[in-house]
């Protein structure tokens, strides 16, 4: 089953460095490019023109960079393809006054009284069936523009988009709603936009109800609801669509904790049913865990493609950079995504020669994956665990105490800095930490130039047996919301190894005791 948008080309043109305004030719499609052989595809959207972005800024840069290099990623090449995207550009007409936009009318195309902004440049990737795909980048990266194109609410000006499947989208908030019309008649409408009958979307309404918890405004207008309704009844009807394609942009944000988590238990059992999801989100722990994949776009491009823990990596080492530090950083991401994904050193194992359940140091065993942040005048180095001896350990025992240790060298004077710690599983996940930031007491005042800091963390190794990973990071307490200083990701792999048979499930040891007993019995006398 095709999506209602089908497959939609655009004939493909060279495009300009300076991204000049393409002139678009009628809309094609490629028979052969059907998902489902002998399947007659929906008529293509009918072309149009540049549309302008409403609420762009039209102070953002346009250039056009070369071509984002594309790499084999770690999917099933044995599924079926969901979605591709192939060389999408979207490129919109930014004028300095309304009136303008009459005149070009008149003035034809020689004579140009708009500047072209490229929202996108140039991108192509692949998702497959039952793939969870997350999409990452800073303000104004072309995230939404980008999933509003593969749902069709939005025609790339080059390129070509295939959709095999039902779309069920969440896009900006409200999206899709009529503010005059109820809740039960804006669900209705919206399954009918989904090619859901009325009698199907009647035998749903009530697990809509169910789940969106509005009550009563479910028979009010639209216009009535917070922003928390907005969303509930949103997801309610996607979810219940029983979508091929999942598309959430961000929306969850807007809900209160509750309402995520069981949102985020859904979406885990739409992705176990085998749907396609693609999730764009600022939260890197909601990539990490929901995941497959991800992709990092950076000025409408297309900048690294791989496992979510490398991308996030990444993205968090770009949002805290700045000028010529942000140039290099995406240098250097260029580099990492020229390389075959089964080429990157990631994630480090234990080598299984190592004692199961004996402290010690392994030289070999190290972390694969450091990621260091540009210094903004220090710089951490000398990083490592050790025991309450003072010896420097990667093995550590459950449950024994451990001290996890850096040194700072300050490049500037600052007034008071702040310093932290952070163990993440293999994956990714964040598991527990410390940061002296928000107690003020706990700051160190009156660094100089030249000062060298010596930082300790104790910690109790109250963990399974796996192995984690380390960050370490220093911060300015008088820099809005803590600027890193410095800051290096997966700074030491360390494995924990259980000192007897444990009954610890989970990540986390908190010392539970388990204990059982009979505590009645019925005792029937023999005949």
């Amino acid at each position: 089953m095709t999506s209602p948008f089908g497959v939609f080309a655009v004939n493909q043109k060279a495009a300009d460095k300076d991204v000049a305004e393409p002139k678009l030719p009628e809309a094609t499609v490629d028979a052969e490019s059907s998902p489902v052989e002998g399947h007659s595809i929906a008529d293509p959207l009918p072309p149009a023109a540049c549309e302008t972005a409403a609420g762009t800024d039209t102070g953002q840069q346009s250039e056009h960079s070369d071509e984002a290099l594309h790499i084999e990623t770690s999917v099933r090449p044995d599924l079926p393809v969901t979605i591709r995207v192939d060389g999408v550009h979207k490129v919109y007409e930014m004028y300095a006054r309304p009136i303008d936009r009459l005149k070009q009318m008149f003035v034809g195309p020689h004579r140009k009284l708009h500047k072209a902004f490229s929202a996108t440049r140039d991108i192509s990737f692949e998702v497959r069936r039952g793939e969870t795909v997350g999409i990452v980048g800073r303000n104004g990266s072309g995230k939404s523009t980008l999933l509003q194109m593969i749902c069709g609410t939005l025609r790339p000006t080059q390129g070509a988009i295939m959709v095999d499947g039902r779309i069920a989208a969440l896009l900006e908030l409200g999206a899709g709603f009529n503010p005059e019309f109820t809740g039960r008649e804006n669900v209705m409408l919206n399954g009918a936009i989904l090619g859901l009958t009325q009698k199907q979307m009647l035998e749903r309404f009530d697990s809509i109800a169910e789940f969106a918890e509005i009550g009563d405004f479910m028979e009010l207008p639209v216009k009535t609801y917070s922003s928390g309704m907005y969303v509930r009844l949103a997801f309610a009807t996607a979810i219940n669509a029983d979508p091929d394609v999942l598309v959430v942009d961000e929306a969850l944000s807007v809900g209160d904790e509750a309402f995520r988590r069981k949102c985020f238990a859904r979406i885990e059992q739409i992705k176990n049913n085998g749907a396609t999801i693609l999730f764009v989100s600022h939260s890197a722990q909601s990539i990490v865990q929901l995941c497959d994949r991800a992709i990092l776009l950076d000025k409408g491009e297309l900048i690294l493609e791989g496992k979510p823990k490398t991308v996030i990596m990444q993205y968090q080492r770009l949002l805290n950079s700045k000028g010529d530090k942000a140039q290099k950083v995406l240098s250097e991401i260029g580099q990492l995504q020229a390389i075959p994904e089964d080429q990157r050193e990631e994630e480090t194992e234990m080598d299984a020669e190592l004692p199961a359940s004996q402290e010690g140091y392994d030289p070999n065993f190290k972390s694969k994956s450091i990621t260091r942040y540009q210094s903004n005048g220090g710089t951490i180095r000398d990083f490592g665990v050790f025991n309450t001896h003072g010896d420097q350990v990667n093995i550590l025992e459950s449950g024994r105490t451990y001290r996890f240790r850096f040194s700072v060298d300050f490049e500037q004077d600052f007034d008071a800095v702040a310093f932290g710690m952070l163990i993440k599983t293999v994956k990714g996940v964040e598991l527990c930490g410390s940061t002296t930031l928000n107690r003020k007491e706990l700051h160190l005042t009156g660094i100089r130039e030249g000062d060298e800091v010596v930082v300790e963390f104790e910690f109790a190794a109250k963990l399974k047996c796996s192995t984690y990973f380390i960050n370490a990071g220093v911060l300015d307490t008088n820099a809005e919301a803590g600027e890193f200083i410095h800051r290096i990701l997966d700074a030491v792999a360390v494995h924990v190894a259980p000192i007897d048979m444990p009954t610890a499930t989970g990540h986390i040891d908190i010392d539970i005791k388990p204990s059982a007993r009979v505590a009645h019995r019925d005792v029937q006398e023999s005949t």
